[in-house]
């Protein structure tokens, strides 16, 4: 009875000792809007002197063809989002606070065209000759994609034990890389072509209690802690926001469009 007691005591000192950092509440949480991009320069770039360039964003694919990475089973799953063309096509309406890019429908471009079809069809049903108004035609295609995820770059950890009692830490470095080009259409050259890396940090804390009691025949084990997982989806978009970022860089660098000065914006 003595030693339940003894036990028992260490168990709860233990389970106390990690109330410091306790797990998160897994209870539903409502959705929320995704926060401003961090990136330096995202908001803040100078407008273009020549007005916004009409960009078409056909897809964004994965090319990586890496499954989202698993030590105990083989996982189905993508290693990242099949859809980064959203993130694409937001970070062109975005940037420079929404002064770079006209962006025009492609990736529902089967979508749009059935749409107008149905229009056309109904007003010539009234007799109604009002005309659709053409669509935008793309200056320059965004192409690219995800073209790297690389799993377990760096991993490691550190932990101590004394009379089986005592923390342990462990890490795990990913990373995912973005390739992004800028084609122009009327010559089908390719303008710009820039690649990103960021990297996705995982690590997790634990603390436990091992002993053994009556001579090696019995024994108690207490194990408690939490993991963190940086998403990747945030990774992607980080990567994708700063390709966007660097394109507009090199565009003015190689003087395919100017910044507008200080004297003409104001």
């Amino acid at each position: 009875m003595y030693k339940r007691f003894i036990i028992s005591l260490l168990i709860t000192g233990l389970l106390a000792g990690c109330a410091t950092n306790p797990l998160p509440d897994p209870m539903y949480k409502p959705a929320e809007k995704v926060e401003r991009s961090k990136v330096e320069d995202f908001y803040t770039l100078p407008a273009p002197e020549g007005g916004k360039v009409v960009a078409a964003v056909y897809s964004f694919k994965d090319l990586t063809g890496q499954r989202k990475p698993s030590d105990k089973l083989a996982n189905i799953s993508f290693a990242v989002t099949q859809g980064a063309e959203t993130w694409v096509i937001k970070s062109l309406k975005e940037v420079g606070g929404g002064q770079w890019f006209k962006v025009v429908e492609r990736v529902g471009l089967e979508n749009l065209t059935k749409e107008r079809q149905i229009i056309r069809q109904a007003r010539q049903s009234v007799n109604d000759e009002t005309k659709l108004k053409p669509m935008l035609f793309a200056g320059v295609i965004l192409e690219g994609g995800i073209t790297g995820y690389d799993s377990n770059t760096l991993t490691g950890g550190a932990g101590a034990r004394y009379l089986g009692i005592g923390p342990s830490t462990q890490y795990r470095q990913d990373i995912v890389t973005v390739s992004m080009r800028l084609v122009s259409v009327q010559t089908g050259e390719i303008l710009l072509n820039v690649s990103t890396t960021k990297t996705i940090v995982s690590h997790g804390n634990s603390l436990t209690f091992f002993r053994f009691f009556d001579m090696g025949t019995a024994a108690a084990e207490a194990e408690v802690g939490s993991t963190v997982n940086e998403p990747v989806n945030y990774a992607v978009r980080t990567a994708i926001e700063t390709c966007v970022v660097e394109l507009v860089k090199e565009g003015e660098k190689s003087g395919y469009w100017k910044y507008k000065s200080t004297n003409n914006q104001q």
